[in-house]
């Protein structure tokens, strides 16, 4: 394993991935990636499969008035002691 020029190394880089992907917009600025083609290449891997997957299982946003429905059976339920 190498090191870059911030001293991770590529496998304390990808160790530290999930957070950074789950945390941050952008990792693109991220130190060790200017430095570090493989671990760039491995991000360009990551988003093509990111970027398939989305086309795999597009976002269906619910009806506007699911909450309403889910409230309304919430408050049927507590007003209806016999059902608990």
């Amino acid at each position: 394993m190498r090191r870059s020029t911030n001293n991770l190394t590529c496998a304390e880089f990808q160790a530290q991935l999930p957070d950074l992907i789950g945390y941050s917009k952008s990792i693109s600025d991220h130190p060790h990636l200017r430095s570090c083609n493989l671990c760039r290449a491995l991000m360009a891997d990551l988003d093509a499969i990111a970027q398939a997957a989305r086309q795999l299982f597009p976002v269906v946003e619910p009806p506007e008035a699911l909450w309403e429905h889910i409230e309304s059976a919430i408050v049927k339920e507590e007003a209806s002691p016999g059902l608990r």
